[in-house]
């Protein structure tokens, strides 16, 4: 493990390398403790450069074994060697030549699990970021492509599958009990995506069709006696593909298609080129096993990564600052796929709550950083929400300025003008500009300034002229390394509605750009005027989160509840009864749980919540009131975790014992019968029932109805959900004892079932949950080594639990500081995301944010941190 402090790279620093890399040839020769690695890279060159320049390749914890220049040994004297660099002297001046270097890694004993690692008998490769480099001495970056010929020389028995990037060339017996395997991919990549799999798997098959009517076959390796846990997966990638042809016209490019799915993964899944590595919990799923949102994440991730073939394979990024070029354009491909699949608005619903939870956290964070960063020191730190999601929202937004059809023109000529090449944000969004004739100057900065835009709105209606007045005001707070921000590029959609439900459309606007029914806020102050208004509207702005903003802009309860009832945007409706609910929740956090809801909030709850015309989903979803966090990020500051959770509760309960016939009904109605089936319509009723579930055991006070839900559940959607009741609401009782140990009992073997059976436990709030964390990790079946289970429990514990966690008394911060400092040795990539938890720290009440300080100094003061946790530690006590 590197423990080094790591060199800041900038990106204004860019060059491209002395030497194109035209070709690699690599041969494995696998051994679970010796694995050999001859890497053939032919390079010349690059027009220009110094004839005497050096050939620098890339290593990590790397020993050099053999090193050839064009078949013949190089003289010692002609390269310098470290772990970590190659460096090799007195190159060819023109012509091209052939560097070998040979490897031997440890394939079983790589607890980081980047680079060649073996888990359960299966070898496997992550790659990216920076992984390739603990393989083989390479140019390990991303705008260095080349095609790849892959050999895989193995034990026949112990490695019946041996898989790689491209098309399989054939394989036969290589000597006694010994195999080999040969694949190619033509389409030039860089190293990140370079994958391997070998090992004893089963196997999933089917073909599909491509539009150009080219039949490519599919196959998701899985541990043998899953395969049927598979289908569903298998299912997905066929509507992806042909979605992808339908939405984007992209068609899949090779003849074969793999996906397989491992235990120990440090990501949720690898796109690698043909090859894609996920974590298996993304790939098994059947009723007996799998909650509705496990088949949404499938559904979601196995697009997300077959997305990447084009948005992020075909065509890839220059430099790692440009990582949201390919994630944050992919995550908007995939959320995308899934409004489709599913309820659009429910959907939208879900991606902003997300955004809320996590990004925003960020972007008013020590962590904050801009979509396309210009400086970092680990870039395994910067695969965070402000990339992917925020990223995404930058996607939506250039799609919400130019319109459908100019939007999938620019895409066009994207794929058109950069296919096969490694790019940058400009090129991206110089092709939306050719394409639309739009100049996207200001609407840049959202790539290049950090934080939240916060827009303040006031209006003014005048009867006498028939006039609404809009006035709006933007700011961008201070961030690390950026204290003066420009004003943006602010898409608001926007709605007037009239006293009768309908939508107003003004004769006239004055004062600014307005598209449609989107808004366009370039000025730090603007003001729109709208004539031809007949009466006082209520202004509905920000629909659909057309813009990742904070929103201020005072409205009475009556004309939220005007929006909640008429708005033709359900994610108005939806965000409507949020802003009812969230001054009644952030009043009792201040105040305790002695508190009376407002009565039109309630009003208006139950009354989407008994609304037939609405999905079930949708109504699930306007129940779910602002978690813990969101109550806290809009306190803002001073926060104390213990008061937000009881007056939290306090609102429940008055909801709950107000809603008691409507929730009785709604636990009725939902119910759905016959065999399970992960449909949207299914699951959206289930999801509603279950809402239900909750507030009644508010309102009755027991854990009766929850207990006799758990006994009559038919399936893991149900199970999960009245488990997580039971136990969260009751810990103490007979009855949560009872139904934990009967589901451990049902599932013990099934590890993505026990991961459940482990975060249920690290979520139950209070004091008293740091011990049981602390017992549950003495349990035989906590596998410290494992990503999934550690995520499971100790980052559940950090990231889902606010008062167990954030304990008055800093016992938490204390254990997450010994926890990071256990695991950071074995895997440094874990260990920093699970620090990431404490992002927040400043925002507590002084006793807790001190305790915070000194858990983030002790693990700071560690003269053995890896590179990782370094850098997110220092981040988070400096800013």
């Amino acid at each position: 493990m590197r423990t080094d402090t790591g060199q800041i790279v900038h990106l204004a620093d860019y060059r491209p390398t002395d030497f194109v890399l035209e070709r690699v040839d690599l041969t494995f020769e696998l051994d679970p403790t010796n694995t050999k690695v001859d890497a053939r890279l032919i390079f010349h060159r690059r027009e220009g450069v110094d004839l005497s320049a050096p050939l620098v390749l890339d290593g990590d914890e790397l020993t050099l074994s053999g090193l050839l220049l064009d078949q013949n040994e190089v003289p010692a004297a002609q390269y310098d060697v470290t772990p970590e660099s190659l460096t090799i002297r007195d190159l060819p001046a023109e012509s091209p030549f052939e560097i070998t270097v040979t490897t031997f890694i440890n394939p079983e004993a790589n607890s980081q699990l980047m680079g060649l690692y073996r888990t359960n008998g299966i070898y496997c490769t992550q790659c990216e970021a920076e992984g390739f480099r603990r393989i083989s001495y390479f140019p390990d970056r991303p705008d260095v492509l080349a095609p790849y010929t892959i050999t895989i020389i193995g034990d026949k028995a112990a490695n019946p599958v041996m898989l790689s990037n491209g098309n399989f060339l054939g394989g036969a017996g290589y000597d006694e009990g010994r195999a080999f395997a040969a694949w190619f991919d033509p389409h030039p990549k860089p190293s990140y995506l370079f994958a391997l799999v070998a090992g004893d798997l089963g196997v999933v098959e089917d073909t599909f069709v491509t539009k150009s009517e080219r039949e490519v076959t599919l196959k998701i390796y899985v541990e043998h006696g899953k395969e049927a846990r598979a289908a569903y997966a298998m299912d997905a990638l066929k509507r992806s593909m042909k979605w992808d042809e339908e939405r984007f016209g992209r068609e899949y490019d090779l003849d074969i298609f793999m996906i397989v799915a491992v235990s120990d993964f440090n990501m949720g899944a690898m796109e690698n080129k043909g090859l894609n590595v996920f974590n298996d919990k993304y790939v098994l799923a059947d009723p007996e096993i799998a909650t509705d949102q496990d088949y949404a994440n499938i559904e979601a991730i196995i697009a997300h990564e077959y997305f990447h073939n084009w948005t992020g394979n075909r065509i890839t990024c220059r430099d790692w600052f440009q990582l949201c070029l390919k994630e944050g354009l992919t995550v908007y491909r995939d959320h995308e796929f899934s409004a489709d699949q599913r309820s659009r608005a429910v959907k939208r619903i879900a991606e902003v709550r997300h955004l809320k939870s996590e990004q925003f956290p960020e972007d008013a964070g020590p962590l904050a950083h801009p979509v396309r960063p210009t400086k970092y020191r680990e870039i395994n730190n910067f695969y965070t929400t402000t990339v992917y999601e925020k990223g995404s929202e930058v996607t939506r937004m250039i799609a919400t300025l130019l319109g459908r059809d100019d939007f999938k023109a620019g895409m066009d000529l994207y794929f058109e003008r950069h296919d096969g090449q490694a790019v940058t944000v400009e090129d991206f969004v110089k092709s939306f500009e050719d394409a639309s004739g739009r100049d996207l100057t200001q609407f840049s900065l959202w790539y290049h300034q950090a934080g939240t835009p916060l827009v303040t709105v006031s209006s003014d209606y005048d009867q006498a002229s028939g006039t609404f007045k809009l006035s709006l005001e933007q700011m961008i707070p201070a961030t690390p390394g950026q204290t003066a921000k420009e004003p943006m590029h602010i898409p608001l959609s926007f709605a007037l509605i009239l006293d009768n439900g309908s939508i107003a459309t003004p004769t006239k606007v004055a004062g600014g750009e307005v598209t449609s029914d989107v808004l366009h806020l370039t000025e730090r102050r603007q003001s729109f005027t709208f004539s031809g208004i007949s009466s006082r509207p209520v202004l509905s702005l920000n629909r659909s989160f057309s813009a990742p903003i904070n929103l201020h802009l005072d409205q009475t309860p009556a004309d939220l509840a005007h929006i909640a009832r008429h708005d033709t945007d359900l994610f108005a409706r939806w965000q409507a009864l949020t802003d009812l609910a969230l001054p009644n929740l952030m009043q009792a956090a201040r105040d305790g749980k002695e508190i009376t809801c407002d009565p039109s909030f309630v009003a208006a709850l139950l009354e989407a919540a008994g609304d037939e015309t609405l999905e079930p989903a949708f109504r699930a979803q306007a129940l779910a009131l602002p978690s813990e966090a969101d109550i806290a990020r809009e306190l803002g500051g001073n926060n104390d975790p213990d008061a937000i959770h009881a007056g939290r509760n306090a609102i429940l309960s008055e909801i709950a014992k107000a809603g008691t016939k409507t929730f009785l009904r709604l636990f009725e109605d939902m119910k759905v019968d016959g065999a399970f089936t992960p449909d949207a319509a299914s699951a959206g009723k289930r999801s509603l029932r279950n809402t239900a579930l909750s507030y009644l055991t508010y309102a009755e006070g027991t854990p009766a109805r929850a207990a006799a839900a758990f006994t009559s559940a038919d399936n893991m959607t149900d199970l999960a959900q009245a488990l997580a009741v039971l136990a969260h609401r009751f810990p103490d009782a007979p009855e949560t004892t009872n139904a934990l140990a009967t589901f451990l009992v049902r599932f013990d073997g099934n590890a993505l079932v026990v991961d459940k059976w482990f975060s249920t436990q690290a979520t139950i709030p209070g004091a008293g949950s740091l011990a049981r964390v602390r017992a549950l990790m003495e349990n035989p079946r906590f596998i410290a080594t494992n990503p999934n289970r550690v995520r499971s429990l100790i980052g559940t514990f950090a990231f889902g639990n606010p008062t167990g966690f954030n304990r008055a008394d800093g016992e938490g911060y204390r254990f997450l500081a010994e926890q990071i400092l256990a695991i950071d040795p074995r895997n440094p990539q874990l260990a920093a995301r699970i620090l990431t938890s404490m992002r927040s720290w400043r925002s507590l009440e002084p006793q807790r944010a001190d305790h915070a300080r000194a858990a983030l100094t002790t693990i700071e003061q560690t003269p053995t941190l890896s590179t990782d946790v370094r850098d997110i530690v220092e981040r988070m006590l400096k800013g």
